[in-house]
């Protein structure tokens, strides 16, 4: 009996030591800090792999889709004020990113932080909205289906980690995910923005998008949380099940 524990033992400390997910052998390993090699890495990966790679947690980049999530909050309070949320949030358009910049990923990993900057020619946004609100006299609470476009857009994200250790190797989890969003133009189409009168949904869906930029500029915060949840989710995945040891090539590798 105490050699079928023994043999148990020995088998289960096997599975946990073989256990760990590594990247498909297509995917060109870099040298830690090696920035160029992970651009270019980084790239075909993308490229190559628009359905994401279950194995290892990375999800479908074509679609993708975000939280739930509230993207404008005001105090219920005054003549004017605003709820918005959304839901139901697919993403379209990740695996058409292209990277352009890599910083960080070296020997120890918390030496420096982690950038990653990329540029993509657009996004499309299919969601469920819920709006809450007043205008002076007007008070309106609304459901209905939104549409986005952001086109040319540049993302950049700062990335800071914790490492944990785990069957002797060592894997990363963000603690802090800071992105920065610019783009050229937005276009976004409300429906049912006023059930009641379809021309004047219309009318107020040209004076949106005529005056984007504004508008842009007052969601722009609640965007920002909202792509800090996806790629924080989106990356601990791959972090939770790639080693950061087996992400790189050893240093006495050439």
């Amino acid at each position: 009996m105490n050699k079928l524990y023994s043999l148990l033992w020995v088998c289960c400390c096997i599975l946990v030591i073989i256990s760990g997910t590594y990247l498909p052998e297509d995917v060109e390993q870099c040298h830690y800090g090696d920035s160029t090699c992970m651009i270019r890495s980084i790239n075909a990966l993308i490229k190559r792999y628009p359905k994401g790679i279950p194995d290892i947690g990375l999800p479908p980049l074509d679609t993708y889709y975000f939280p739930n999530s509230s993207i404008l909050e005001s105090p219920h309070r005054g003549p004017i004020w605003m709820d918005i949320r959304v839901r139901d949030n697919m993403f379209k358009g990740f695996n058409n990113a292209t990277i352009i910049q890599v910083e960080g990923f070296l020997r120890e990993p918390n030496q420096k932080q982690i950038v990653l900057s990329a540029r993509l020619p657009r996004i499309l946004q299919d969601a469920t909205y819920d709006m809450e609100g007043r205008f002076l006299l007007f008070a309106f609470n609304t459901t209905g289906r939104l549409s986005s476009d952001f086109q040319n857009i540049r993302i950049s994200l700062t990335i800071k980690t914790l490492v944990e250790y785990r069957n002797g190797k060592r894997y990363l989890k963000i603690y802090s995910l800071k992105p920065t969003l610019d783009l050229d133009r937005w276009i976004i189409w409300l429906d049912g923005l006023y059930k009641e009168n379809m021309d004047v949904s219309i009318f107020m869906n040209k004076l949106i998008n005529d005056n984007w930029v504004e508008i842009w500029n007052e969601l722009q915060p609640g965007l920002i949380q909202l792509f800090t949840k996806a790629f924080t989710v989106l990356l601990n995945k791959v972090f939770e099940n790639v080693a950061y040891d087996d992400m790189f090539l050893s240093d006495f590798d050439i």
